[in-house]
């Protein structure tokens, strides 16, 4: 599988290109995802932050691509306080998803883990050939984990997500903020198992 990094710059998330189709994640300009458009199918959302849909509305309108949240996630497309907009000074883009996604899902070849706790739809993409993991907010590249204390949000859920996705064979960790890990991911997504388990708050 090939997946293309497209930072997220400042606060706001990054996003990826998936075999060609699959734009995960809509925190980045349309103008950094121009050169994709005539390929994108879908835009599948990590999960419901502002800092990783700002730009849904009109990157939908370039590509023409359906959106696809996990259903725990999808008000948050048009609630402001499950997306965190107001503390960008912004709404969200009040959009309906065209597709909801289940966990034991498949999308491209990618297969969807509903992984809860930094907000209850939150998901990771997975492909069972490259060991390849897009995990969004769920765990970073630096052993580190996403926030649980917004609305939604759950350490408890977090920790047993972390649980699940420690079982995977995964080569290429590929997170929601900060540099993927391009080999080895597995060891950083023990790390951060490790640390929630400590009792880090």
């Amino acid at each position: 599988m090939t997946i293309k990094l497209i930072p997220g710059r400042g606060m706001y998330g990054n996003a990826y290109l998936a075999q060609e189709t699959v734009l995960v994640d809509a925190g980045v300009t349309p103008m950094a995802v121009e050169a994709y458009r005539d390929t994108i199918k879908y835009i599948v959302l990590t999960h419901c932050h502002f800092d990783h849909i700002a730009y849904l509305t009109p990157l939908v309108k370039m590509t023409g691509a359906q959106v696809c949240i996990h259903a725990a996630d999808a008000d948050g497309l048009r609630e402001d306080s499950r997306s965190l907009a107001t503390h960008f000074g912004a709404h969200s883009p009040g959009i309906i998803p065209d597709m909801l996604l289940e966990d034991g899902g498949r999308i491209e070849g990618l297969d969807v883990i509903h992984t809860p706790g930094h907000t209850p739809g939150s998901i990771c993409l997975y492909n069972t050939e490259t060991q390849d993991l897009i995990s969004g907010d769920t765990v970073f590249a630096d052993g580190a984990f996403g926030r649980y204390d917004f609305v939604g949000g759950s350490r408890d859920a977090l920790e047993t997500s972390l649980d699940r996705v420690a079982e995977l064979k995964v080569n290429g960790l590929y997170p929601g903020h900060g540099i993927p890990a391009l080999e080895r991911g597995e060891r950083h997504i023990k790390a951060a198992q490790a640390l929630i388990r400590s009792g880090y708050l």
